[in-house]
């Protein structure tokens, strides 16, 4: 192995539309988020073992998830842990559990650094990075960790295009946190459990699911005042799968009735559901008491 000192920054995400369908060859829509990143160090040094640390003030999450991760990374590839030696420093402000892709930043870091190691190539990245992220998606589509590899903003499909996406506009668009977290994996279950019990329903949302990236496609890609209307549908029919599928519990739809009531136009989860973020669409900049927003962009910063 290539021991040499490295270190790589990956952002969050967050998807606009597409969520679960994009399991079953639907497109989505989804964008880096900036203010969200993952710094990784890796420092070379003579230590007999690897170890990792976390700055005071930083999530200490990411250090169990950082051996899950390690774990899988050395099984796919044959290795044992104990051919690996130095320091790994993390500092992360992406929420684990909220939605914003913190598994994926941190399976895109790790694949990078396995890159660097001269332990996979380039071109085995993402497909590295993906089979990562299944410790964590149970099933991963992949739209988490293209839009982290990439850096721009993408129409996703699994096992087909990965298409950059510039939107024309900017419409008013925020994230803001449910207060509870969202565990990608049993969402993903649930959903499949009762599509297997609906699968008439199933295609029924799938197919609205599919409309709503369509018309944000459409809104967002034309100006201002032809899309906003298709914008709001269209977060609207999203949103209505997310009820449909199971995933608002009480936490996420309590959050949304005081974005409604502040102003808010239209919302939905964005991520896999049952906590985490919510994308919601304003006026203008929302000023609620107790909430903090994040800004979320889709054209180029």
């Amino acid at each position: 192995m290539n021991y040499q000192d490295f270190e790589t920054r990956t952002h969050g995400k967050w998807i606009l539309a597409g969520e679960h369908t994009v399991l079953r060859g639907g497109k989505a829509l989804v964008f880096p988020l900036r203010s969200r990143f993952l710094d990784f160090y890796y420092i070379a040094n003579k230590r007999p073992t690897l170890e990792i640390e976390i700055p005071t003030g930083y999530p200490e999450e990411f250090k169990l998830l950082f051996w899950a991760v390690f774990e899988k990374a050395c099984q796919l590839k044959n290795l044992g842990s104990s051919q690996f030696h130095g320091l790994i420093q993390m500092k992360a402000n992406i929420p684990v559990g909220s939605g914003l892709g913190a598994s994926a930043s941190l399976c895109v870091a790790l694949a990078r650094w396995f890159e660097s190691l001269k332990i996979i190539s380039a071109s085995e990245t993402f497909d590295f990075a993906k089979t990562l992220e299944d410790v964590f998606h149970g099933e991963s589509s992949g739209v988490d960790v293209a839009v982290v590899l990439s850096e721009k903003g993408l129409l996703f499909q699994r096992q087909g295009a990965k298409e950059s996406f510039q939107s024309t506009w900017q419409p008013e668009w925020y994230l803001s946190h449910s207060g509870h977290k969202g565990i990608t994996k049993e969402c993903v279950q649930k959903v499949q459990g009762w599509g297997s019990e609906n699968p008439e329903l199933l295609e029924k949302y799938d197919l609205q699911m599919k409309r709503s990236v369509e018309l944000c496609t459409k809104a967002l890609t034309t100006d201002r005042e032809s899309g906003h209307a298709q914008i709001i549908e269209a977060l609207e029919l999203a949103n209505d799968c997310f009820f449909a599928w199971g995933l608002v519990n009480q936490e996420l739809n309590v959050h949304m009735n005081v974005l409604h009531q502040a102003g808010a136009l239209a919302f939905k989860p964005t991520g896999s559901g049952l906590g985490g973020y919510v994308l919601s669409l304003w006026e203008k900049p929302p000023k609620v008491p107790g909430i903090e927003f994040l800004k979320a962009t889709v054209t180029a910063e």
